[in-house]
């Protein structure tokens, strides 16, 4: 199964919805897509989808699907890999109104050079990303929280040396 996301913002997202919708109808996708369409005014007409999905149908239907397509939405992404899902990121792109600007085309790359995601910055790529996509190996998805938390316990033994500092044992 194949999940499409385009996030909750109140942006649309037409031309991913739109192409995706056509891959199914013209066969080159022949598995079961879910749409979340968002805000978008594209109604698919070859695809499930609903505006919306509340948290828990949400990560069901993530968890049920074997390729996730999405927006650059941070948000999602880290959702997806968390998950092991195979996940294609098309970016939002203002020239299209999608966004307010081009800040997606940045975290895809940063992503991208992660080995988290297949990036598809031109969505006229996505059926070549598709068969792509089935044999790449992707790297694991490592949470940065406790090297953050490791850096500021650091940062605060550091600073207990400094005079007039407060005893870090005592606050603790």
């Amino acid at each position: 199964m194949i999940f499409v996301t385009v996030g909750s913002q109140k942006f649309q997202f037409n031309r991913l919805l739109e192409k995706t919708d056509q891959m199914v109808k013209d066969g080159i996708i022949t598995e079961e897509v879910f749409m979340q369409t968002g805000a978008s005014d594209y109604v698919p007409r070859h695809c499930r989808y609903q505006a919306f999905y509340n948290c828990d149908e949400f990560s069901e239907l993530m968890e049920k699907s074997d390729v996730v397509i999405t927006h650059g939405g941070t948000g999602t992404i880290i959702k997806s890999v968390k998950m092991g899902k195979k996940t294609i990121v098309i970016p939002r792109l203002a020239r299209y109104g999608e966004h307010v600007d081009d800040h997606q085309l940045q975290l895809l790359e940063r992503f991208r050079e992660m080995n988290l995601v297949f990036a598809c910055p031109d969505l006229s790529s996505l059926p070549d990303a598709l068969s792509c996509i089935r044999n790449h190996r992707f790297s694991l998805y490592q949470s940065g929280t406790e090297s953050l938390i490791a850096s500021i316990d650091d940062f605060i033994y550091s600073i207990q040396a400094l005079p007039g500092s407060i005893n870090y044992e005592t606050v603790r």
